[in-house]
């Protein structure tokens, strides 16, 4: 299902550019991927936190779901809510928020006196995570050129994999029973990073455009481009692009299911959704309690075990953005849901196995599980995204497809304790195998291929379907 312009469009798109300032893109993608740090940090970190607050507080299986859930709650609320604000106050204002929030949330759950303070604590979070999570790679794809855009959008998929292992990692420094203190309470850090490195960059010259800033916009391409025409030229087609989206006139909410965009909402809210039910989030949220099961009996083994699978989704998603750009989104999507389904199935049957048995398998299978969807739904579903949805919207669009993914994720944070104890393991790891079944044949059949195509490309293609 290749993208290709449209004659219908009228618009001169042209080759890519191939001419670009490396440091200063560089530089833009590696502030923007802080996001990124700070999702998989304030996400992963509650795996190890919720050993010792479990103790601590007397968590039943529901009440850990409601700890576990309540970021994903926040983040829910606000993915949706700040797509407008993306839209109207640019990609930039929107990260710096996000980053006051974040440190705001890291302070609120670190003091946290009681349980109640901190789900309050970590809705703050969630706020943020809710904003970062799709602004980031936003960012990133609006000022990327189109020849390595899916490898510097996958960098705020590896920094969140980085942040996952981070957690991991301060979880095991801090794993005595007041430390989850200290694990919350170190993400000030990266927060202020984040704040104070988007204060200092321009925001993304596609959404200038968007607001009207052409001069300022063009000043940013001219950085991004050097002092070549390359910059004018990317300018050209931004523009025209952005002129056709005006005489479509006013955006509203409804604007989504025009006949330009809706399939592009479709593959953005399916992918979202499946990227959550295949199970990714009980590994990320429960995986040193899964390793309690498989029969490691000290929690800071536990982690530690959690740790080195962390590492492999690390790794995984540096293959994946090599590969990106060079092999295409579609075929390593496949690959990687394959695995997937392969994994969750070896992983149901390890659990009808006698608890002394289980751990050494448990370890190797969660770790290709995680490897699998490093190169596939980790990152594609983040860079497809950021691709698709036209300039006048996709803010809205991607606030959609967020919302859907950060409401499956609570669905899948909150119902998985739930689900062992009603239906055991191995059936609920079967359960996630035939969603990653269903997601496969989703995949082939409407998720397009956007490898090497500019934006504007992709664009004209919803058009001309539409």
């Amino acid at each position: 299902m290749p993208i290709i312009p449209t004659s219908k469009t009228e618009i001169a798109l042209g080759p890519p550019s191939k001419t670009y300032n490396r440091r200063f893109v560089y530089l833009l993608a590696s502030v923007g991927a802080l996001g990124g740090l700070l999702f998989g940090y304030d996400t992963g970190v509650i795996s190890g936190a919720l050993l010792f607050l479990r103790d601590e507080f007397h968590l039943g299986p529901a009440m850990q779901g409601m700890v576990t859930a309540s970021v994903l709650l926040g983040a829910v609320i606000s993915s949706v809510a700040s797509g407008i604000l993306a839209d109207r106050f640019g990609r930039r204002a929107m990260l710096i928020f996000a980053a006051i929030l974040f440190a705001i949330g890291a302070v609120a759950t670190g003091l946290g006196p009681d349980i109640f303070w901190l789900v309050g604590g970590r809705l703050v979070v969630g706020f943020a995570i809710g904003i970062a999570s799709y602004t980031s790679p936003l960012y990133i794809s609006e000022s990327a050129p189109a020849g390595i855009r899916g490898a510097l959008v996958s960098l705020s998929q590896l920094l969140i994999t980085v942040g996952i292992v981070v957690a991991y990692l301060v979880d095991y420094v801090f794993a005595y029973p007041t430390g989850w203190r200290w694990m919350f309470g170190l993400a000030i850090f990266p927060a202020a990073g984040l704040g104070v490195g988007m204060f200092f960059l321009p925001d993304s010259p596609r959404s200038l455009i968007n607001r009207g800033y052409k001069e300022r916009a063009k000043q940013v391409l001219i950085r991004i481009h050097g002092k070549t025409e390359e910059g004018l030229i990317e300018m050209e087609k931004i523009s025209q692009i952005a002129k056709l989206d005006e005489d479509l006139g006013q955006v509203g909410w409804r604007e989504l299911l025009l006949p330009a965009v809706r399939p592009a909402l479709i593959v953005g809210i399916g992918l979202a959704v499946f990227q959550q039910f295949v199970g990714i989030n009980t590994i990320i949220y429960y995986a040193p309690t899964i390793f309690e099961w498989a029969g490691f009996s000290s929690h800071a083994i536990a982690i530690l075990a959690t740790g080195g699978v962390g590492m492999a989704n690390v790794l995984m998603t540096l293959v994946a953005m090599v590969l990106l750009d060079r092999w295409g989104r579609r075929p390593l999507l496949f690959a990687g849901l394959v695995g997937m389904i392969v994994t969750l199935v070896w992983l149901g049957i390890n659990f009808l196995r006698p608890e002394a048995e289980r751990g050494g398998v448990a370890v190797i299978v969660l770790t290709l599980y995680v490897a699998s969807f490093a190169i596939s739904l980790g990152p594609i579903f983040w860079l497809i995204i950021s691709e698709i949805y036209p300039l006048r919207v996709r803010g809205r669009a991607m606030s959609i497809a967020t919302f859907a993914n950060w409401l499956s994720n609570m669905v899948i944070g909150f119902t998985f304790p739930l689900l062992i104890v009603a239906l055991g393991a191995p059936v609920t790891f079967w359960f996630y195998a035939l969603i990653g079944i269903v997601t496969l044949v989703f995949s082939y059949l409407l998720v397009p291929e956007t490898k090497g195509r500019t934006l504007e490309e992709i664009e004209a293609h919803w058009f001309k379907s539409g």
